[in-house]
């Protein structure tokens, strides 16, 4: 079985205690990567849950409500029991001048598309 990986809209830097690389992904292999691949969210804002999870052809709703993820020994992010070295996150491109508030719905109109971002830890 393949290694799972974390999907998510942001990761918290506080938990970046290893060296992590991070770089731009095609939208395209994001989709194949959570097709072939066991996956966990912890998708935080719930205002651009449903636009993500239509961009990423799956729901992505954690398990629990707020999950937070936490270190091992080694420093790679945990979540229910499993442990990532790679994860993926999503963030919307807004029409310009706009910033949601706390707790707004975002509409399909305002995203015009997505960034890809996937983050590796290295092996030590």
């Amino acid at each position: 079985m393949k290694d799972p990986i974390l999907v998510s809209n942001s990761f918290p830097f506080s938990l970046i205690r290893r060296r992590v690389t991070a770089e731009p992904r095609e939208i395209e292999e994001l989709r194949e990567t959570l097709r072939t691949r066991p996956w966990a969210s912890f998708w935080g804002h719930t205002n651009t849950l449903e636009a993500a999870g239509a961009m990423a052809g799956v729901d992505l709703s954690p398990k629990t409500a707020r999950p937070a993820i936490s270190l091992n020994e080694e420093g790679l992010p945990t979540l229910d029991g499993m442990i990532f070295r790679e994860c993926w996150l999503l963030s919307p491109y807004y029409v310009p001048g706009f910033r949601p508030s706390p707790g707004e719905e975002v509409t399909a109109k305002n995203i015009l598309g997505w960034q890809v971002l996937r983050m590796e830890w290295e092996q030590r």
